[in-house]
């Protein structure tokens, strides 16, 4: 099992069936096997989520896995949409609402430009999960809980994290601007680690240009020991970037994917954070299945916590099977 303590309140019984199958495979052997039937007997209910994913985001990509795992469980029609404008986002949104779903999943990283629509969809009787960010407005918009990792938190233990491995000179890369998650996580770190941080703002969706910024900052400034990243496809990236500066810098990351698995097990990459993005939209979709059948609330409407977990080089082999198969 892994050996990391994880920062988390789960019901157990919540997460029935989701440790033994996961991702695409899983779900097409599992909705095969049940000759396409779900294992309730419940109306075919309706239920979107839309995020601010870029395109080609992996971590969202997880999300899913979970998301449509329980679906197939719990006879849900899933609809998924995603805009990393916030604007944009905000439309699809409307979207939903004007498709009359039956239930909303919606993630808050700029929750200004979300307030209105998703006040509206509770106004037109739609009951709302957020997930991943925003757990601070979630409540406030009228949404009935938030699922996953409280951002501050999780930086805090990263800065802890570094205080034990001696790190003296952090850089927290933050690559999407006005994410309010990620502002959270750097100030986290900011708060226990007791060397210097210093933030570098960088254009996530060009990842050259991430690259580029991070070697050139890492040239100009050799006191820098530790680059922590914020999302698991720019861990490989500050990596490279180290190299192209000659510089000894780690990298430790905010969330998992296959490539950071590997940079454990070889040691490029210190550390990684798990928020366990699967078990954020599989916990979204069966708890709205809940909610509209019996009325069901984890944590009493307080936020249900998915991390953090601290991941190492010990963890490694375990996690292999789990990132191959699109569910970690």
């Amino acid at each position: 099992m892994l050996g990391a303590a994880v920062v988390a309140g789960v019901t157990a019984a919540a997460l029935a069936g989701c440790s033994s199958t996961g991702g695409k495979r899983a779900e097409e052997r599992r909705a095969a096997d049940a000759g396409g039937e779900s294992a309730v007997d419940t109306p075919r209910w309706k239920v979107a989520m839309v995020t601010h994913s870029g395109d080609g985001d992996t971590y969202w990509d997880i999300v899913q896995s979970g998301a449509k795992q329980a679906a197939v469980k719990d006879n849900i029609e899933f609809l998924y949409a995603h805009d990393k404008e916030a604007g944009r986002q905000a439309q699809l949104v409307q979207s939903m609402i004007d498709k009359k779903v039956d239930g909303l999943v919606v993630t808050l990283a700029k929750p200004d430009a979300m307030k209105s629509v998703v006040q509206k969809a509770v106004k037109a009787g739609i009951p709302v999960i957020t997930i991943n960010s925003g757990q601070e407005q979630s409540k406030q918009f009228g949404a009935l809980t938030h699922i996953g990792q409280d951002e501050t938190v999780a930086g805090e233990a990263v800065g802890d994290e570094l205080n034990k491995r001696g790190g003296k000179n952090a850089l927290c890369v933050l690559h999407e601007q006005g994410n309010v998650g990620h502002e959270q996580r750097c100030d986290g770190v900011e708060k226990t680690f007791k060397g210097k941080l210093k933030k570098l703002y960088v254009d996530g969706t060009n990842m050259p240009d991430v690259q580029s910024s991070v070697t050139a900052k890492l040239q100009s400034d050799d006191a820098v020991d530790t680059v922590v990243t914020l999302g698991a496809p720019f861990a490989a990236t500050a990596v490279k970037a180290a190299d192209e500066a000659g510089s000894d810098a780690r990298t430790v990351t905010f969330d998992l994917n296959a490539k950071v698995v590997d940079g454990l097990e070889d040691g490029s990459v210190g550390f990684a954070v798990d928020q366990q993005p699967y078990l954020q939209g599989y916990e979204a979709i069966d708890l709205m299945w809940l909610y509209r059948y019996n009325a069901d609330m984890l944590g009493g409407g307080k936020p249900v916590l998915t991390g953090p977990q601290i991941l190492t080089k010990k963890d490694a082999p375990e996690l292999a099977d789990y990132t191959e198969r699109g569910t970690r």
